[in-house]
């Protein structure tokens, strides 16, 4: 386990959670060591890690009690399994990054840009910030990435942007900012190489369906629209946020229940969506379990498909029309009864599913006779990341 070449380290940290994946820079990159860091701040913190070359995978206790800790332990392990010089860059997934459009090699004005607009985002920025703060201090000549989810959103016309509220917070930069944007720039890469016309001169719908879920409209290769907004909170049912609501909720609910604004947040991002409304479970595969046997779980599950199915028709009249529509994530890769679903009903589009592709997750589900081709495509971060790395430190990393 001890590299020659240049090697991109890929950090993706999450509210309990820390991925990492390494990279061989060759062309194309070459997935090494990859793991994660998991349960941080509870009991049983782990680090699995899997070697491909030697089809080998581990789990390892970890006395991490937050994310710092959890970083520094990942180091001390990285350190001890392979030569860390040859490690020539670090990319971080960075979840909100405002104005910014590009991928950016990290400095004390971008960091610092970070703090600042760290509410916008509590359950993330602030510990990504302090992924990149330890490694600055363990590796501090180590060039580190950020790559910003909301960038691949930017493109937005300002009608999509503009939020309905008065125009001073607009000022202050409260718009529709959107997110998931490095798996939806994966994606898009991916239809060009499938050689997919409508990836540079079409209108594609991507549906990004996970434990936290949006969908993004794309015209000519371009975000025009997505359904996440400020934060990831609103758009589509998730598997713990409830997407959008009638903002009179919050004072009602202060009204009558006394909710805090905290207990509110709380709510709607930790309690509600598929966990809320079937009381029992987040996870997508319980829910279609036991759909049969709790009319709540039932109801979770139509309640998603609904969503998703409403916001593929809001974007197809948004694009004024539909040329490709693309599923990913954990439930739009591994449910084809979800995707069957959701598509139920939208022939008018030129949607038409085959369903013994779809029950077998081919590449392209639709039927050949279908006028809009729906394909599924295994979403991945990581490699968005690592690439950007390539992207933003090529003299560095490979001279």
């Amino acid at each position: 386990m001890k590299p020659a070449n240049p090697h991109i380290l890929t950090i993706n940290g999450g509210s309990s959670s820390i991925k990492f994946t390494l990279y061989e820079a060759v062309k194309p990159l070459k997935r090494g060591l990859y793991g994660k860091v998991d349960r941080i701040g509870l009991s049983g913190t782990n680090l699995t890690f899997h070697e491909p070359t030697k089809k080998k995978s581990e789990r390892h206790k970890l006395a991490a009690t937050d994310h710092k800790s959890a970083a520094n332990s990942l180091i001390d392990w990285l350190e001890k399994q392979i030569d860390f010089k040859s490690v020539k860059g670090v990319g971080h997934r960075v979840v909100h990054g405002m104005k910014h459009t590009e991928p950016e090699i990290v400095t004390k004005n971008l960091l610092d840009e970070l703090y600042r607009i760290s509410p916008n985002d509590p359950d993330h920025l602030p510990r990504e910030i302090e992924l990149i703060e330890t490694f600055r201090q363990r590796h501090p000549k180590l060039p580190q990435v950020a790559c910003f989810d909301t960038a691949f959103h930017q493109t937005m016309p300002r009608v999509a942007k503009l939020l309905p509220i008065p125009r001073r917070f607009d000022a202050k930069g409260i718009q529709r900012y959107g997110f998931h944007g490095l798996s939806y720039a994966y994606l898009m890469e991916e239809l060009v190489r499938l050689g997919d016309p409508a990836a540079t001169k079409g209108r594609v719908i991507l549906a990004h369906l996970g434990n936290g879920a949006s969908l993004a409209a794309v015209r000519d290769g371009k975000s025009i629209d997505t359904s996440m907004c400020f934060t990831p909170t609103a758009g589509l049912v998730m598997s713990t946020r409830s997407g959008d609501l009638d903002p009179g909720l919050a004072p009602y609910l202060a009204r009558t229940e006394q909710m805090t604004t905290s207990q509110f947040y709380k709510m709607v991002n930790h309690e509600s969506g598929l966990l809320g409304v079937s009381e029992t479970s987040s996870d997508m595969r319980d829910l279609l379990d036991h759909e049969t046997q709790d009319v709540r779980a039932a109801e979770a599950v139509a309640l998603f498909c609904y969503q998703a199915k409403k916001w593929i028709g809001s974007f197809a009249a948004a694009l004024g029309g539909l040329d490709t529509l693309v599923f990913a994530g954990g439930i739009g890769e591994n449910a084809p009864i979800v995707r069957a679903r959701i598509c139920e009903g939208l022939n008018f589009l030129g949607i038409e599913l085959d369903k013994s592709r779809n029950a077998k997750t081919a590449a392209v589900i639709s039927r050949n006779s279908s006028r809009v081709p729906v394909r599924v495509i295994r979403t991945d971060e990581e490699l968005m990341i690592a690439r950007s790395v390539l992207r933003s430190c090529a003299e560095i990393i490979v001279g």
